[in-house]
């Protein structure tokens, strides 16, 4: 059974004997050319042309009004929490099934993680979890929901949009503006992916994304934050420039701030790879409509496709098997024969740090956990796939 999964992996990758990764870096444009470009002008700090070019094209692609280049997708959310408001010791709602980074960001602002479900057919926070837990947990006071056993106010809400599957944001935001709790998106992962026609990351307050060198786009390690509110973009701005108030020639800091500045050395070779993001996404889209019909036939494995109404840019290519036996043999099998597979992660409430934390049932993150598989989903240079007339542009839908 595993033999021929292998076999087929083998065959879209054009790539008989050797290692296949599960999501390598594309450089096909003009990267050497814009960081030959940024040398030149000894601007590769925080300041210079790329990173203003960086935001506009984040702009263009999500539709937002507002982006903040940083200098990686973990610390825009700690910003993004920062400038919604989350103050020391309030608790921010999010889901299990995550990067550590989703916990770790809430901690680096210094709330408390609090964990609801997600639904497993996007492996993203349940909206009837997060209503159930505000039902039976929450008030309100003052205009706030407060958590009426804890005492604290629920200070945001971050959902994940896990390996690049829009979640039900457009629920999960109307709980939000019911309960007046800011929304903050986890969009890490889900650069080009779209919920009836809006791209993710702006369904909220704001929110965040990832270049890290194994996301879709990579330059090395990126973020950017972005926003419709005008008054916290230009906070989360000031914050991320050491909080310095601009003058010619001044130091002067106004309140406690960050060095989160994306630099433009990295800022260049955003640029290059966000002009081939309409080109890596339909490449990966045909991967996966590959898998989707070799799996389609298969009782052994189930292949994770967008739910109607989104469009997801298949970061990671993931099925969904039988049990944990059956994850742990393939794992082992597939990954002694040099093509790399991984599990999806350990859930936050049982690492060390937030085993303590609150949460709600997880019933579908506990049965994910140990069923989930990601299977190499790289750009694959020889094929040969059609752009879309609109790809690429905040626009797109599918």
């Amino acid at each position: 059974m595993y033999s021929e999964v292998l076999h087929f992996i083998r065959s879209v990758f054009h790539e008989p004997e050797e290692f296949i990764p599960l999501h390598a870096p594309y450089f096909g444009g003009n990267e050497k050319k814009y960081l030959a470009d940024t040398i030149d002008s000894t601007f590769v700090s925080s300041v210079g042309a790329y990173v203003n070019r960086f935001e506009e094209m984040m702009c263009a692609i999500t539709g937002a009004r507002y982006a903040i280049a940083t200098t990686n997708g973990t610390i825009a959310l700690h910003l993004a929490l920062v400038v919604a408001g989350v103050k020391p010791g309030e608790e921010v709602i999010t889901q299990p099934l995550t990067f550590v980074a989703t916990a770790n960001a809430i901690s680096h602002a210094n709330g408390i993680p609090v964990f609801v479900d997600v639904d497993r057919d996007t492996m993203g926070m349940s909206p009837e979890a997060l209503r159930a837990f505000l039902e039976a947990h929450a008030e309100m006071s003052g205009g706030f929901a407060v958590n009426k056993h804890t005492g604290r106010r629920i200070a945001a809400c971050v959902p994940m949009h896990t390996f690049g599957f829009p979640c039900r944001i457009e629920k999960i935001a109307a709980i939000c503006t019911q309960w007046n709790i800011p929304l903050v998106e986890d969009a890490a992962e889900s650069l080009g992916s779209y919920s009836n026609g809006r791209h993710t990351g702006t369904f909220g307050l704001a929110g965040v994304f990832s270049f890290n060198g194994n996301k879709t786009v990579t330059c090395g390690g990126g973020g950017a934050l972005v926003t419709n509110d005008p008054g916290l973009a230009e906070r989360a701005k000031h914050l991320s420039t050491t909080a310095k108030v601009p003058h010619a020639y001044e130091f002067v800091h106004d309140e406690v701030g960050y060095n989160y500045r994306m630099p433009n050395l990295n800022a260049a070779l955003a640029c290059a790879q966000l002009e081939q993001l309409p080109e890596i996404l339909a490449n990966k889209r045909d991967l996966a409509a590959q898998y989707g019909r070799y799996f389609s036939g298969s009782g052994n494995f189930t292949f994770v496709s967008e739910l109607p109404g989104t469009n997801a840019n298949y970061w990671l290519n993931t099925i969904v098997l039988e049990n944990a036996a059956v994850r742990d043999e393939l794992l082992q099998v597939s990954n002694a024969a040099k093509v790399m597979t991984r599990p999806i992660w350990q859930l936050m409430n049982k690492l060390p740090m937030y085993s303590q934390c609150m949460r709600g049932p997880l019933e579908n993150a506990l049965w994910l956990e140990e069923r989930v598989v990601n299977i190499p989903s790289s750009y694959r240079p020889h094929a040969s796939v059609a752009l879309p007339s609109n790809a690429g542009t905040a626009e797109n839908t599918n």
